[in-house]
């Protein structure tokens, strides 16, 4: 007996531990989800929660206050995670909350973009405030390929700096302000890098679509026995035509002009007559010697 309070006939109770890698973080996030659910949240609330999580990072950062701009720069990841959880486990997937979710995200980023521009502006070296404008700018090149693909029926997705790898090295850069200007310079060339990938990509295969057209071999229809048989059906169905409808032109103008000529006209019947007349008075008066 492995458990004194186990009856006859059932199996034993295994303890179930937590689990602390991915799936423990998944198995999470869809049991909050459920939770959300079950109070009445929906996928819009929880949307419109992470773009006021980022208004508030860039108030924070730009205030100077990098270590707290750190803490609600994650929750506010965590929000444009939880939404797509929520739409999930409430059964409310859609075309209209997946549109919702990309322009949130589009906005978020330019508020945290910016209050990071903010920042430079007012405690470091004001030209280095163009390296978070220029991820921005890339960042919406990289958004824009892969919607306009998408719309096209091709696949822009992947690269080295998505969303999410792009807040998490900006949250490396805040935590490492000593060093943020050159961190945000590598940040601006991996986002350009992962732009120019996507772009290859899907130039590759709008190429391949264009050349396809023209690559494919044109294979006739083999001749099949039913087709000769309606084929010859047909030709003895269709209506006989006559023979001499079939007889060149010219042989059916000399036919008429053959005609034309053997048949006497009205002139030519009376000098006949006449003809015949004198004969047979010829023959009538007595013929004498001289």
């Amino acid at each position: 007996m492995i458990d004194g309070r186990r009856r006859r006939g059932e199996p034993p109770t295994v303890r179930s531990r937590p689990s602390f890698g991915l799936d423990g973080v998944v198995r999470q996030f869809s049991r909050l989800g459920t939770t959300l659910v079950k109070h009445g949240v929906t996928a819009d609330e929880v949307t419109v929660v992470g773009i006021l999580f980022a208004i508030a990072t860039s108030v924070v950062i730009g205030l100077g206050y990098l270590y707290i701009g750190i803490v609600v720069l994650t929750i506010g990841g965590l929000m444009d995670a939880l939404d797509g959880v929520v739409a999930k486990a409430a059964g409310a997937a859609s075309l209209r909350g997946a549109f919702f979710d990309s322009v949130a995200d589009r906005i978020s980023d330019a508020f945290i973009f910016g209050g990071v521009a903010w920042y430079l502006l007012e405690r470091s070296d004001p030209r280095a405030a163009i390296l978070p404008v220029a991820i921005l700018a890339v960042s919406s090149v990289i958004s824009y390929t892969r919607a306009k693909a998408e719309s096209l029926g091709l696949s822009a997705r992947g690269g080295l700096m998505e969303r999410a790898e792009r807040l998490i090295f900006l949250g490396l850069a805040l935590l490492l302000h000593v060093v943020m200007v050159p961190l945000l310079g590598v940040l601006l060339a991996l986002t350009t890098a992962t732009a120019i990938g996507r772009f290859r990509k899907v130039w590759l295969q709008a190429s391949a679509e264009a050349l396809q057209p023209a690559a494919q071999v044109i294979v006739e229809a083999p001749v099949t026995l039913p087709a000769v048989v309606r084929t010859t059906t047909r030709l003895h169905r269709s209506p006989r035509i006559p023979a001499g409808d079939l007889q060149p032109l010219a042989m059916r103008l000399r036919g008429v002009l053959r005609t034309s000529e053997e048949s006497p006209t009205p002139r030519s019947r009376r000098s006949t007559q006449r003809r015949e007349r004198r004969s047979r008075t010829s023959l009538r008066r007595p013929q004498t010697d001289y």
